[in-house]
C-alpha cells in the first residue's frame, strides 16, 4: 500500500469524525453506563484494538441493546447502543489529487440498522469508554468492511515503524516531537535534506511547522531514531457534520 498517507488517514477518520460526533451527540446510555468504579477512559484511543477515540473489534454477540466485540488484543468489550446511536456503513473513496487527504470522502456513508451488523463483522465504536468494565456507551458505530479492517490492523502494526502522527509539542533543530496517535503516546522524528514537507497542496519547509500543528510523517527507524521521508501538516479536525466520514478506500 504505497498511497501516500492513506493509512494514517484511517486513524484520523475514526479519531476526528467519531470525536466530533461524540462532542455533539449525547446518547441515552444503557443501565449502568456512565457510572461505577471502573476507570473512565472517556474517548480512549484504539491501542491493541483501540484506535483514536473508540474501540474496534470483531462482533462475537449481537443483542437488542448491545454488541460484544473481541479486539485484536483478545479483550471483550460490550458496545451499548440506543436509538440515539448513529450506526453507519459504506461510503469512502478518497478524492483524487494531491492535497485532498483532509477532504471529505467522495461518497458519503449510509445509515444502517443495528440488525445489519452480524456476528463476525468488524466494527468501530466511539463514545464513553469504561476501560475497567470493558464497556462503551456508543455515540457512533461504524461497520467496517473486511479489507478496510485489515488495512487498519496493518496500519496499527506499523505505527512508530513506518509512520507517526500527532500534535507538535516541541521543535529542536531538525528534531520534532509529536503527541498523539494510537494510545496518545509521544514520538519524535528527525528530518534531513531529503525530507519533504507539505501543507495541504503546498510545499513547505521545516521552519513553517509550528507548535500545536497536527502532523503526520512517513519514514523508517534508523539507528534508533525515526527518520522522516515525508511530512504533512494536516488541517484542523473537522467540525460536526450530518454524517461521519468512513475510512477511504
Amino acid at each position: 500500500m504505497k498511497a501516500r498517507f492513506s493509512l494514517p488517514l484511517l486513524v484520523l477518520v475514526f479519531a476526528f469524525s467519531f470525536g466530533a460526533l461524540a462532542q455533539d451527540t449525547n446518547p441515552q446510555l444503557g443501565p449502568g453506563q456512565g457510572s461505577g468504579s471502573g476507570q473512565r477512559g472517556g474517548r480512549a484511543g484504539f491501542g491493541g484494538g483501540m484506535m483514536g477515540r473508540g474501540v474496534m473489534g470483531t462482533v462475537t454477540e449481537v443483542a437488542p441493546d448491545h454488541f460484544t466485540i473481541k479486539t485484536d488484543a483478545g479483550e471483550l468489550y460490550t458496545v451499548h447502543y440506543s436509538v440515539n446511536t448513529r450506526i453507519m456503513a459504506g461510503g469512502g473513496g478518497q478524492r483524487r489529487g494531491q492535497g485532498n487527504e483532509n477532504q471529505p470522502p467522495a461518497n458519503p456513508p449510509q445509515t444502517i440498522k443495528a440488525s445489519d451488523i452480524k456476528v463476525g463483522d468488524a466494527i468501530g465504536a466511539s463514545g464513553e469508554i469504561d476501560a475497567n468494565a470493558k464497556s462503551v456507551g456508543a455515540v457512533v458505530v461504524f461497520k467496517i468492511d473486511p479489507e478496510r479492517a485489515k488495512q487498519m490492523r496493518e496500519m496499527q502494526a506499523n505505527y512508530g515503524k513506518a509512520w507517526i502522527m500527532g500534535k507538535v509539542t516541541a521543535i529542536n533543530d531538525a528534531r520534532v516531537t509529536l503527541q498523539g496517535g494510537p494510545n496518545n503516546t509521544t514520538h519524535t522524528f528527525l528530518a534531513d535534506e531529503n525530507t519533504t514537507f507539505r501543507k495541504r497542496r503546498d510545499p513547505i519547509t521545516l521552519g513553517d511547522i509550528q507548535i500545536g500543528d497536527m502532523v503526520r510523517a512517513e519514514g523508517a527507524v534508523k539507528n534508533g531514531a525515526f527518520l522522516a521521508t515525508a511530512v504533512a501538516v494536516m488541517g484542523a479536525p473537522p467540525q460536526h457534520s450530518d454524517s461521519p466520514a468512513p475510512p477511504p478506500q
